[in-house]
């Protein structure tokens, strides 16, 4: 079975997906993709196919003879000049193109397209303790262009400081888990939210301080402001796909070991 993953997700993804044959797509840089090869497998079943994302037409070979293809990710950053050129367009006309040569290819059973809670979450709709967001839910356009939604979380100057957030957290060996799942699962069908908990930053930092003591960490808030409440994101329908969430504990402590182990922070 050939299947096409198209994206800049974690390498774990591509560790779960080297045990079937895998084709991969990605555009130019060899060094942001060098090291997909030191995974056990990619010398037998990974090969990568140059692809430009607006380029209509470009995915039509990458796709030919796969049975199913994942698009994981768009472009994404948080300073942007031109919002529509670097964001909108790669997210909305580049997947436009993915499912065209998709629908062009008789061998392609099924697509799982990557989006993400900000495709849900900003809207009018009041969001506290009491309130389950689920996949029924979109993110009003023009409420996003008028906050600009394409801010900085946090601020440069000053004190370290935590921005005044609150998000949806996952592990990403869970994202890759229901990736496959989705694929594989024939009932499988639709949207569904992937959120193990809603945390504010706040949370994030109170455990990360709990696991680990010495490490250095934003003490303040980076505003005033009373700290953005929680809310809840429905588990019913990821739950049809069998997926077990790794604690938010864990997935942080993981993150923080990794970070340790390949030597990007030192405490």
């Amino acid at each position: 079975m050939a299947t096409l993953l198209h994206g800049s997700s974690s390498s774990f993804f591509f560790v779960v997906t080297l045990s079937k044959a895998l084709f991969v797509t990605l555009v130019n840089d060899s060094t942001k993709v060098d090291h997909l090869f030191e995974l056990e497998g990619a010398k037998e079943r990974l090969k990568l196919i140059k692809a430009e994302l607006l380029e209509e037409g470009s995915f039509d070979s990458a796709v030919e003879g796969c049975d199913g293809v994942f698009h994981v990710a768009s472009p994404f950053t948080h300073n942007v000049t031109d919002p529509q050129a670097e964001l909108i367009d790669p997210a909305v006309k580049g997947t436009l193109n993915v499912l065209k040569s998709c629908a062009k290819s008789p061998s392609v059973k099924r697509v799982v397209l990557t989006s993400s809670t900000g495709a849900i979450l900003f809207n009018k709709n009041p969001k506290t303790p009491e309130v389950v967001v689920d996949e029924t839910w979109f993110s009003d356009k023009e409420l996003c262009k008028e906050r600009k939604m394409w801010y900085p979380l946090s601020k440069t100057l000053g004190p370290p400081t935590f921005p005044n957030l609150t998000f949806g957290w996952n592990n990403v060996k869970d994202v890759a888990n229901a990736h496959i799942q989705a694929f594989e699962i024939p009932s499988a069908t639709g949207r569904y939210c992937l959120v193990e908990s809603v945390a504010h930053y706040s949370d994030i930092v109170k455990i990360l301080h709990d696991l680990y003591p010495t490490l250095q960490l934003p003490e303040k808030c980076a505003d005033d402001k009373p700290l953005m409440p929680k809310f809840q994101v429905s588990k019913e329908k990821i739950k049809t796909l069998g997926i077990e969430f790794i604690p938010l504990d864990v997935s942080l402590k993981e993150t923080l070991e990794s970070l340790k182990e390949k030597k990007f922070v030192n405490f």
